[in-house]
């Protein structure tokens, strides 16, 4: 599978890059850029949210992390 991740990767940057130069394709980066300036506050929210729950994963990951190394090895 492995000689494949060349020519897959080659072929999916080559049409990206005929997408973005078509009319279609700047018409889209256009709309997109449009629409990140105006919601940008939603994006923040999410980004938030998203680092909160990351920060919760961590000190979960601590906890059980603790309650391991708490734990002998029964023989």
């Amino acid at each position: 599978m492995k000689k494949w991740y060349m020519p897959l990767a080659l072929l999916g940057v080559g049409s990206l890059g005929a997408f973005l130069l078509s009319e279609r394709g700047r018409q889209a980066l256009r709309w997109m850029a449009e629409n990140f300036e105006r919601h940008q506050e939603t994006l923040q929210e999410w980004n938030d949210a998203a680092e909160h729950e990351l920060d919760d994963l961590e000190e979960a990951l601590g906890r059980i992390a603790d309650s391991i190394e708490g734990l002998e090895p029964s023989r």
